[in-house]
């Protein structure tokens, strides 16, 4: 994949996300995101009260994990959707408020096992910026664009920032 230099991400407060799903431990090293929709995607009709068809992909980190990044580190993911109320949460799911905050949301398009636009993000983008990481969740919201594995797929990356 070519990164296009020029990819500027929308910087916008987002509000308070209540999310029904599954989660998983995992690491760079031992990665199982496979394995945690694999799970997910059979059961999401389940979640009767959804707000859309977007999938949410989701990575909760310890405080300072990309401070002493360590690929074998592990983090927590999860694949959910978004939905209004926790009013029906089906067995063997979970529920997760995402609050709201800084972000910045990249629009991807490009294979999803191809890491370079993170290297561009973390590597390129955010040490050039007037922002820092925050120690909030990323995610990633694969719409209807969203072709799992094809060089035309679409997706936003939201990546937690504050102001340096």
């Amino acid at each position: 994949m070519i990164i296009n230099i020029l990819m500027e991400p929308k910087i916008q407060t987002l509000q308070k996300k209540k999310l029904i799903g599954m989660r998983m431990s995992m690491s760079f090293v031992n990665d199982r995101i496979g394995e945690l929709w694999r799970s997910f995607m059979p059961r999401r009709k389940e979640i009767t009260n959804k707000f859309n068809d977007d999938l949410i992909s989701l990575n909760l980190y310890e405080p300072g994990y990309f401070e002493n990044f360590n690929p074998a580190s592990e983090f927590e993911r999860w694949a959910a959707v978004e939905v209004p109320d926790f009013g029906h949460i089906p067995d063997g799911m979970e529920k997760f408020t995402l609050d709201g905050g800084l972000y910045a949301i990249f629009h991807y398009k490009g294979l999803s096992t191809d890491n370079s636009i993170y290297q561009y993000i973390f590597g390129t983008w955010l040490p050039d910026s007037e922002y820092v990481l925050d120690d909030r969740p990323h995610f990633e919201v694969m719409g209807e664009k969203y072709k799992n594995n094809d060089p035309e797929s679409e997706e936003e990356i939201h990546i937690p920032l504050r102001v340096k």
